[in-house]
């Protein structure tokens, strides 16, 4: 037996080697020990030097994991699945390993991501609606609960690095200010790290950006786009990976903005599309119903569902209109393929460090259909968002006059998105879109899954029905993790979702899937044993304005019945001929429901009937300084509609030029600012009107103050407010809007003091933003009025 030195035999050991005298740990101990009862030297405790690993739970070689997703693609629209846009990288997912035509998602952003990182219904987390719309219904706070952890707190624990990139929109709006809380943001729920935005879509070219929980900048440069921005992004953090934690696995989550609203990409990308589309939507749905058949994605005898009376025929439109709503579509596929491209540069650098056989890839090809908001196709998304009936004809000449025309589409200049037609013609065969929960144009999305060393390459399309909320289990299962039953000290509520890795090897195997449930915005369904019962909902998304939802009775709604394994396209309506399996099916979505949060029917919906109840608490008075900036505008003062006084005292050289305060962006906000010592004021109409006002002469060098009044001119939400501009007491200038937002100016930009930050409001400024101010803000004094 070897006897171990002592810790002084080893200090004497190393003074030897170093050449010089080394007291010993008794010598230098700072006082004489305590004499023992026999008065014998002390024994210190011997302690073994050794190099110390975190113990791992993880199988032997753990595959790392990569979650793709893009936003309000559409079923139909990747040419990878029959569709007319080139997506290279998806394909390249689907090629290597396997594909899927019946798996599904909510309808809605917020609550597919909620279900995605949880394994868990939506309603259960309380994302029944997205982040914005949060209301105290318990399945539509907003906010997922530590009762259901998410997959990237469990793989942490686990011994996985974490990192999140591009849209998160699972924090509750009034949580996303700089005082937190935190613990909803991405690092809250187990991200180490995040790069990306928090709200359900941002500028392209000037994103609202958080790393992990601080704000930044993006840089103002030419050719600068998020997708491009996110992507090289989780390659630099990846290549950190590489450098410093090489023998850990890792989970991305990797879910750009695109191809949500607003479409903005660079014109090289939409002018490869230039004439694709001149056919319309029409025959655009047509051929990919053909080619989706041809490739054997879709069933040979399933249906293409007719267009719904309310959206146009392309035959219909003017020669002007075609080409105006023909360049809307090529900016969305320029805009997609763009993203997918980015999605491969990711793939690139997991192939250059040799990880990309390892690699678990999920590409979920949208998190929900593709979406209708647009309309008619408009220059700018918010007017459907707010209700704002603005007729394609009065934008065209609005996009002609004030922006530059076409070549403005798909530009920082505008928030654009197509015709509710395409996204239809986007999701076909199936009759819905987005935000309708209970049929599969809102809900089925085409997803990819490919491993390497895990899962054999195949053709063949799993048809195998199944949720987002299975992934979460999904990689559980193959990890060999039990899901926890506490989590930080929280019991756990229990997954939903089931494992899909039995469909990895057998393409015709049985799905496992039970009884599913959908509902959106009172749109609803109940998946079981091959059928679904579905209704429509109070609103078609493509028709315009909230008057759908007034006097709608969820009691009163017709549920159609479907068999999928006859009918994969939800053709044809079968509720009368089988009234016993329609019951039966209503009995389990009563079931679900009631399980899951969902009632009241319709608790969605709640927020467009009573804007109201959007405020974040009773406050009626700020006192706001130089170092407000970034203050998301739904956690801002209401200075679209309310009537509202805005005091600003400034402290002014000679010539003062700058903002002292903004609210929105480009697509819709108001700004007041100094040029050459002029006072302006804007009041950005959605991108429709710029009603601006202006003092005729500059002001001094000095003290000022400046004020704005806004007054409602009527009740009803969405009237015109009267604006007026005060300086030094005296009422210099007053104007009207042509309407007022009842919701919002926009959906991610922010309030500033002393510049404006994201998209500047004003084109006045648009090449000088963000257009600090050379003087400053002593006190932005803002108050509610009766």
């Amino acid at each position: 037996m070897i006897k171990k030195p002592g810790v002084g035999e080893l200090a004497l050991a190393v003074g030897a080697l170093l050449g010089s005298p080394v007291a010993t740990a008794q010598d230098s101990l700072p006082f004489p020990p305590t004499p023992s009862a026999s008065d014998a030297k002390p024994t210190l405790q011997e302690s073994r030097h050794q190099q110390r690993q975190a113990p791992s739970h993880l199988p032997k070689d753990a595959p790392n994991i990569l979650v793709i997703m893009l936003d309000d693609a559409g079923f139909a629209q990747s040419d990878t699945v029959g569709g007319g846009i080139h997506t290279p990288t998806l394909s390249r997912v689907a090629d290597s390993g396997i594909r899927y035509n019946a798996f599904h998602t909510t309808a809605i952003s917020s609550a597919t991501r909620a279900a995605l990182l949880t394994g868990r219904n939506h309603h259960r987390v309380g994302n029944g609606v997205i982040a914005e719309l949060a209301t105290d219904w318990d399945g539509y706070t907003g906010e997922i609960p530590k009762s259901s952890a998410t997959m990237a707190e469990v793989l942490k624990d686990y011994g996985y690095s974490t990192a999140a990139f591009g849209k998160w929109h699972n924090t509750p709006t009034r949580d996303t200010t700089a005082a937190g809380p935190f613990d909803t943001w991405p690092t809250g729920y187990g991200f180490e790290y995040f790069y990306g935005f928090l709200a359900g879509e941002t500028s392209q070219y000037e994103p609202r950006l958080y790393r992990n929980t601080t704000p930044i900048e993006p840089p103002r440069k030419p050719g600068y786009h998020l997708s491009e921005d996110l992507a090289e992004q989780a390659i630099d953090w990846l290549q950190d990976h590489q450098n410093f934690a090489p023998s850990k696995p890792f989970f991305v989550y990797w879910a750009p903005g695109a191809v949500h609203g607003p479409h903005q990409v660079n014109a090289q990308w939409a002018d490869k599309y230039k004439g694709k589309f001149d056919s319309g939507w029409d025959s655009y749905r047509e051929e990919t119903f053909k080619r989706q058949k041809a490739l054997g994605f879709i069933p040979q005898n399933a249906q293409l569902t007719p267009r719904p009376a309310e959206l146009p025929a392309w035959d219909s439109l003017s020669p002007e209109q075609q080409r105006y709503q023909a360049r809307l579509m090529e900016v969305y596929a320029g805009f997609m393929e763009h993203a997918d491209t980015q999605a491969g540069k990711i793939l690139d650098e997991l192939e250059r460090e040799g990880k990309r056989d390892n690699t678990l890839i999920f590409y979920v090809f949208g998190d929900n259909g593709a979406s209708a908001e647009g309309m008619e196709g408009t220059i700018n998304e918010l007017l459907a968002q707010n209700g704002i009936p603005v007729p394609k004809e009065q934008q065209l000449k609005v996009l002609n006059g004030m922006y530059g025309g076409l070549p403005a589409l798909g530009g920082a200049k505008l928030e654009s998105m197509y015709n509710a037609a395409w996204a239809w013609a986007g999701s076909g065969p199936f009759p819905g879109t987005k935000l309708v929960a209970g049929y599969f144009g809102g809900t089925r999305t085409p997803l990819a899954i490919s491993w390497p060393k895990g899962i054999g390459a195949d053709k063949e399309v799993r048809k195998q029905f199944h949720h987002v909320n299975d992934i979460a289990p999904t990689v559980y299962d193959i990890l060999g993790i039990t899901p926890p039953k506490s989590v930080n000290g929280v019991a756990q509520d229990p997954l939903d979702g089931v494992s899909m890795r039995y469909t990895f090897t057998d393409a015709e195997a049985k799905s496992h899937k039970p009884a599913q449930y959908f509902e959106v915005l009172g749109s609803r369904g109940i998946y079981k044993d091959g059928w679904i019962a579905s209704v429509f909902g109070p609103r078609k998304p493509w028709v315009q304005g909230f008057s759908q939802f007034v006097g709608w009775n969820p009691q009163n709604d017709h549920w159609a019945l479907y068999d999928l394994s006859n009918d994969y396209s939800q053709a044809n309506d079968l509720s009368e001929k089988f009234p016993e399996k329609l019951a039966e099916l209503k009995t389990e979505f009563d079931a679900q429901a009631k399980a899951n949060h969902v009632y009241p029917i319709g608790a969605g919906l709640y927020p467009f009937l009573n804007p109201s109840v959007l405020a974040r608490g009773d406050r009626k008075e700020w006192h706001f300084n130089e170092r407000v900036n970034r203050l998301p505008e739904f956690a801002a003062p209401n200075l679209r509609s309310r009537h509202s006084s805005v005091r600003a005292d400034v402290q002014l050289p000679d010539k003062a030029s700058g903002v002292i305060y903004a609210l929105g962006g480009i697509g819709g906000g108001v700004t007041l600012y100094l040029d050459e010592g002029h006072v302006n004021y804007e009041y950005n109409d959605l991108a429709i009107a710029r009603v601006k006002l202006r003092s005729e002469r500059p002001l001094a060098a000095g003290d000022a103050q400046i004020e704005v009044l806004t007054e409602p001119t009527a009740a009803k939400p969405g009237s015109p407010v009267k604006l007026t501009l005060k300086v030094n007491g005296e009422e210099v200038a007053t104007g009207v809007t042509p309407f007022s937002p009842p919701l919002t100016f926009t959906a991610s930009e922010t309030f500033d003091v002393a510049q404006d930050l994201g998209s500047p409001v004003s084109l006045d400024y648009f090449d000088r933003a963000p257009f600090a101010l050379n003087g400053k803000v002593q006190d932005l004094h803002i108050s509610y009025l009766p």
